[in-house]
């Protein structure tokens, strides 16, 4: 079933009919809270927080928890009650609450060109790479020849550094893992991306995987403070929550563009709810926040398979679509192999191996062992969680490469040389109960292609100008749906950087066009119009987590 256009004019006016109402200074979510106590929020400023700021909130009956330097910003406890008052502080700019946030390797890296990077000498070698997430242990493929390359570990959540959930050790090894572990006859079968590459660990998610606004700004901030000690380049967030507002006004988005404008590549999750159907979309508009933001690279799940070749690849069902709710930017950026990924297992008693079982692989998987033992270092998981990391791993080699690329650079060179032969469309089958989901790869689904690290590293272009990803709108007297692209893109109409390269003429038709007349996406349920066009409709879980619990698909 396809959205008709008819029903996209209709999504486009409840769309400036609710963003004309929606409160200036206070969340929506956040004034509909009906609790009187104290309640913790999430302040931004309009500038630097001063010491008379926090005698305010400490008038009104508040505590100063935490102060953010990746934006002019804090989080609060305060009565519910005195919200409105703290909203008439001409220096406040908008306040949210702190919102609940959570949570095979050798032919997924081969598939995508990292064998080929190794030979060529490109390893991660000098890059830092930053992972937020529920911790990484220092295991053995992450140990470099003297000493770990986890060279920084530290919590937000309270307690340990230390990955009791498991998810963060899993991201860390698609990255930067060396496949000591899973050595036989020489060869090393589970090498992540960057496998020279060092981490910075940085515990936002609790070892249940949740976690919260304030714990991921805490990183954030951290990241900055640490950028130039550790040199790091690129920082991958695999986890994210529901989108409330434009993310001009969403924290999370403000201070990943801080980290962007920094200097270091933004990697985020696209998001697992693909397959729900929920809002009547068939699984569009289900981008998470903040990889919504136009600036960061936002990842896509693919399935390998089990090849190293790309002729057989799908999209994983359950892989987050575009465009986004409230500002319906074009997203995913890119797509990477994210399901039934084997890498490093943080330990037995982690969360995730006690939870799933099932996802532990035998010995057997990577070494002739007759006895079928259980591998104490390997795990395997699905999502964008793990696609996630197979792009921050591509970025530290670029960097590796090109010391000298801007973010900027780095995404548009991926998006650019990503690979863009699709089939129309596929089917995944739940093997549960039977139930088909059909995928169509248009630039919602695909965005720019599959990550291609050989072709990156092949090419010398350099981009010049910003590559935040446009946004879509309809033109009622054409019929049509097309991209709008902010001043000083580096895509537009240009033959070197056009829609058309970037992207492919397989998902943009004419200049910018991404829907004509006869072409549809989604469903005529006018239900599902208004949910993707809109600014008012919950969808999904309310928390964050790591995007990373869902089966994996054959």
């Amino acid at each position: 079933m396809k959205l008709t256009l008819k029903s996209l004019l209709a999504l486009l006016a409840m769309s400036a009919s609710m963003s004309a109402v929606q409160p200036n200074k206070i969340s929506a979510d956040l004034k509909d809270q009906k609790d009187n106590g104290l309640v913790e929020v999430i302040v931004q400023l309009a500038s630097t927080v001063s010491n008379a700021d926090q005698d305010k909130i400490k008038a009104l009956g508040g505590l100063v928890k935490r102060l953010h330097k990746s934006f002019d910003g804090m989080t609060i406890s305060l009565p519910a009650s005195r919200i409105e008052k703290l909203s008439d502080d001409p220096n406040v700019l908008y306040i949210t609450p702190n919102r609940k946030v959570g949570r095979m390797l050798d032919t997924a890296v081969s598939t995508v060109g990292g064998d080929v990077a190794r030979m060529w000498g490109y390893n991660g070698e000098g890059i830092t790479v930053a992972v937020i997430d529920s911790g990484v242990n220092a295991v053995g493929d992450l140990n470099g020849r003297y000493s770990s390359r986890v060279v920084y570990s530290e919590s937000f959540v309270g307690g340990s550094a230390n990955d009791g959930f498991g998810h963060g050790t899993h991201v860390a090894g698609i990255i930067a893992g060396d496949g000591d572990d899973s050595l036989f006859l020489g060869i090393r079968k589970l090498t992540g991306v960057a496998p020279s590459a060092r981490i910075v660990s940085l515990k936002a998610l609790a070892d249940d995987g949740s976690g919260d606004d304030s714990s991921v700004l805490a990183a954030l901030d951290r990241v900055l403070a640490l950028k130039s000690l550790y040199n790091i380049r690129v920082v991958n967030l695999s986890l994210g929550r529901r989108i409330y507002e434009s993310y001009s006004s969403d924290p999370l988005c403000r201070a990943v563009e801080s980290l962007w404008k920094a200097g270091i590549v933004v990697v985020v999750a696209a998001g697992n709810n693909g397959r729900d159907n929920s809002m009547g979309t068939k699984g569009y508009g289900t981008i998470n926040s903040p990889a919504n933001d136009p600036y960061v690279i936002t990842v896509g799940a693919m399935k390998d398979n089990g090849t190293t070749w790309r002729a057989d690849d799908a999209i994983a069902s359950y892989s987050a679509k575009g465009p986004t709710q409230i500002d319906h930017v074009v997203k995913p950026d890119i797509v990477a192999p994210g399901n039934k990924i084997v890498s490093l297992l943080s330990s037995v008693n982690s969360r995730l191996a006690v939870d799933y079982p099932a996802n532990r692989v035998p010995v057997s998987y990577y070494r002739l062992d007759l006895t079928k033992a259980l591998s104490t270092s390997y795990f395997m998981i699905s999502g964008t969680s793990m696609a996630t990391p197979m792009v921050s791993g591509a970025a530290a080699l670029l960097l590796q490469k090109e010391p000298d690329l801007t973010p900027d650079q780095v995404k548009a060179r991926l998006m650019k040389t990503a690979y863009k032969s699709f089939p129309y469309s596929t089917t995944a089958v739940e093997p549960t109960t039977g139930e088909q989901f059909v995928s169509y790869y248009d630039i919602f689904t695909v965005g720019a292609g599959y990550l291609d690290i050989d072709a990156a590293l092949s090419t010398t272009e350099v981009a010049q100008g910003s590559a935040v990803s446009p946004s879509v709108t309809l033109n009622a007297s054409t019929n049509t749906v097309s991209m709008v692209m902010p001043a000083g893109v580096v895509w537009g109409s240009g033959v070197v950087w056009g829609t058309g390269v970037v992207w492919g003429t397989g998902v943009v038709w004419g200049t910018g066009v991404v829907w004509g007349t006869g072409v549809v996406w989604g469903t005529s349920n006018p239900q599902g119009t208004g949910v993707v066009w809109g600014s008012g409709v919950i969808w999904g879980t309310s928390g964050m987590s790591a995007e990373s619990t869902v089966p994996g698909e054959n």
